[in-house]
């Protein structure tokens, strides 16, 4: 019986069954159950921040798991403290930390602040965005302005109202002086690496700070060096008052972090969030170890500059099926004029590569930080034959 049989028989069908397994990799190259090796364009969705294997994560988790691998948050541990500090010093203002186990954890931890804040000073309803997506919890849920995978769970007992993402105009009209917070991504993922208008955050920040209401970014995909900078809001100068993180964060092991900034990392008091595995001391060792080798090693100007490079391999294919490119330093979505994300996705991968078909007409690309433009013209090769097969010379195939 083979994996993906085994599979179908044991696991819930909600994510169908992958057409893949993979039992190694390193660097960029992950080996298959099949025995072939494939280049990872997708990164574990943006989490692989230094690709398979990389020596800094594997000594680091090792050497912690040998130490204690667990402590609770009844005790703390050095590692915790020393992330916490880590990330602490590379935000541009003074902030608490909770860590915890996932993006998901992350966005319920800053949607609780949000809800506490808001009963706190008359505040009932939060402000979201149509599109958006912070998880599938009933809390992070409740935030996801994607019909499809959120109205078979409602109602929810959460105020949400759903604004268009990019329309600063659209946001104004709903911050009242009794809006809590607004929670926006300042790229979003799911919805096809989507960016709105430059200026954009600046006007939410100004927006929030006329009426009182937080400022919540969901970095959970965008920060970590994925668009060449630590957090994607930093290209535009922008401090939020509660900052999710995930994904890139631990390089493959599952971590969290919610930092709430000035007077905000007080809106919890003892007892009021927690958890069990949160600040566990593997995990953070892993965080530890990729942001230190991405600033020794100058990952953030790879990101930008290898970024640049794929944009511009692709673009000049000139290929009629491509409509575009969207995204910035080593998070892209190849977008194409027709429905044909899927069928694009699976020529990649039988030419060794992985990417994401994230939506009908958009392939998404988020490979490690370590990536080179040796990597990229690899994937241009790949691409080009892709495109062939999937749109041959006089039709379809």
């Amino acid at each position: 019986m083979s994996l993906q049989q085994r599979y179908e028989a044991a696991f819930m069908p909600n994510y169908g069954v992958p057409p893949l397994a993979l039992i190694s990799g390193t660097g960029l190259r992950v080996t298959g159950a099949d025995g072939r090796s494939y280049l990872d364009f997708i990164g574990g969705i943006a989490v692989s921040s230094l690709g398979h294997a990389h020596p800094a994560l594997v000594e680091a988790v090792s050497a912690q798991v040998a130490a204690i691998a667990h402590t609770s948050n009844l005790f703390l541990n050095e590692p915790e403290i020393l992330l916490a500090e880590k990330l602490l010093s590379l935000v541009d203002a003074p902030a608490r930390v909770f860590l915890a186990n996932s993006g998901t954890e992350a966005n319920e931890c800053a949607l609780k602040l949000a809800i506490k804040y808001g009963k706190t000073h008359g505040r009932p309803y939060i402000v979201a965005m149509e599109n958006g997506f912070h998880g599938r919890t009933l809390g992070a849920l409740s935030l996801t302005g994607k019909a499809a995978i959120r109205d078979q769970f409602g109602p929810f007992p959460i105020d949400v109202r759903f604004v268009p993402f990019g329309d600063a105009d659209a946001l104004k009209a709903a911050v009242t002086s009794e809006c809590a917070a607004v929670f926006v991504e300042p790229t979003q993922g799911e919805a096809g690496v989507v960016s709105p208008p430059a200026g954009y955050l600046t006007a939410a920040r100004e927006i929030c700070d006329a009426t009182g209401t937080l400022l919540v970014l969901d970095e959970i995909q965008s920060a970590i060096g994925r668009t060449g900078a630590w957090f994607a809001h930093q290209h535009e100068g922008v401090v939020p008052d509660v900052l999710t993180l995930a994904k890139g964060l631990g390089g493959g092991l599952p971590i969290g972090a919610c930092l709430a900034f000035g007077e905000h990392g007080a809106i919890f008091a003892k007892g009021d969030h927690g958890s069990t595995f949160g600040g566990n001391p593997v995990s953070a060792a892993a965080a530890l170890a990729v942001l230190t080798t991405i600033e020794k090693d100058g990952l953030l100007a790879n990101a930008a500059e290898v970024g640049e490079y794929l944009t511009a391999s692709i673009e000049a294919l000139a290929h009629p099926a491509v409509a575009g490119v969207r995204g910035r330093g080593l998070w892209k979505a190849i977008v194409l004029h027709a429905e044909d994300a899927a069928a694009l996705e699976a020529a990649l991968r039988e030419r060794g590569v992985l990417a994401n078909a994230l939506r009908p007409d958009a392939v998404r690309l988020a490979p490690p930080l370590v990536t080179t433009r040796d990597d990229v013209d690899a994937f241009t090769t790949a691409l080009t034959g892709a495109l062939t097969a999937c749109y041959p010379p006089g039709g379809r195939p």
